[in-house]
């Protein structure tokens, strides 16, 4: 147990981006709505999920809809706290606690905002590892914990109280109903049990995340690669360094799309790469090879600062290095690679794990 301030949000951010590959959101929306609540209601305690009892009732706290509507929309306070509390009617027990759904962007950050305001305590815990698009790509899905019954809330005051079959088809109509609710909505689903949360969700992932935020920063003021130092953290692999060459970026079903292309520089220098994206990015090709694919992760760093650039930030000219970090081993089963491998998503091609593609030459 200890606890989060302002410093640890800034730190907790940077990393939120870099684990987020490009999407969850914008982490810099979710920073300022953290350091508000904190500095309005004090700071949040920060719970192992080992200190969280086995019977508690506890419920990730999340944004739903496509990263680039958060340019021009981005949430309140009010949705997250009106979703949260109409859970808890619904299920006639009070909330012990909350964490974050994905380790990505602003979903990261909505829990202390969340948790400073209701007087929560957040648990160090979450269900990806990284951010995916949709909402069934969670670890709690590969240990059959349901998605529903969830709630979603917008900013105009609407609320949906949701109960579907299985998990796709809360993805499904949750979906539809995000975009009508004008493209992004506030969640409160995946209500389970500390036990559960103990055995399902991926531990330690926000003391990774402020990790990965102290490790770039410390860099740039030691004067060292802030790359360097950071591919040695997250045991990943640099796959290339170009510039940004072209962009195609769309909105559509509820999801960001597109496809960002980089012209080599340094020893890439004649190569061309293409990383692919659907709100996350999800592969990286460059001239015909595969160098990585979901469900590792891709991030797109700044080649000074180090810092991550979200698919939504990605311009035209910029300078960059793109990375690739090995999955969490819950991903890599047969159940964690139908979920949220390449083919899921349409790619003809088999996952194969990045560290393998390092080995046979593919990246550096």
């Amino acid at each position: 147990m200890r606890k989060i301030g302002i410093k640890e949000i800034e730190d907790i951010s940077v990393g939120a981006a870099l684990l987020g590959t490009g999407g969850g959101g914008d982490p810099y929306i979710g920073k300022l709505m953290a350091i508000q609540a904190i500095e309005e209601f004090g700071e949040v305690t920060l719970l192992n999920v080992d200190e969280v009892p086995e019977d508690a009732l506890v419920v990730p706290s999340s944004m739903m809809g496509a990263p680039t509507v958060m340019l021009e929309k981005p949430p309140g306070g009010e949705e997250a706290i009106e979703a949260f509390k109409k859970l808890e009617n619904y299920l006639g027990k009070k909330i012990y606690g909350t964490f974050p759904i994905e380790a990505g962007g602003v979903n990261s950050m909505l829990p202390f905002a969340l948790a400073a305001r209701l007087g929560l305590p957040v648990i160090d815990a979450d269900g990806m590892g990284r951010a995916f698009p949709e909402l069934q790509m969670v670890t709690f899905y590969l240990d059959d914990i349901p998605a529903t019954p969830g709630v979603f809330a917008d900013e105009r005051g609407n609320t949906l109280l949701l109960s579907t079959i299985d998990n796709v088809w809360t993805e499904r109509i949750a979906r539809s109903a995000t975009v009508q609710m004008g493209g992004s909505t506030m969640v409160a689903m995946y209500s389970m049990t500390g036990k559960q949360l103990k055995n399902s969700g991926i531990p330690n992932i926000l003391d990774l995340e402020e990790n990965i935020g102290k490790t770039i920063r410390l860099a740039k003021e030691n004067n060292q690669n802030p790359i360097t130092e950071l591919l040695r953290l997250v045991d990943g692999f640099q796959l290339f360094s170009g510039k940004v060459a072209d962009i195609h970026r769309k909105t559509e079903t509820g999801f960001a799309r597109g496809t960002a292309t980089f012209e080599g520089l340094n020893d890439d220098k004649g190569k061309t790469l293409q990383v692919h994206f659907q709100n996350e990015h999800l592969l990286a090709q460059s001239d015909g090879r595969t160098l990585c694919s979901t469900p590792d992760l891709i991030a797109v760093l700044d080649i000074e600062t180090g810092l991550p650039i979200t698919t939504e930030g990605i311009r035209y000219g910029a300078r960059c290095v793109v990375i690739g970090i090995p999955c969490n081993p819950k991903w890599r089963t047969e159940k964690g690679i139908k979920t949220v491998g390449p083919r899921y998503f349409g790619y003809d091609l088999d996952y194969v794990p990045v560290e393998q593609l390092v080995i046979n030459g593919v990246a550096k």
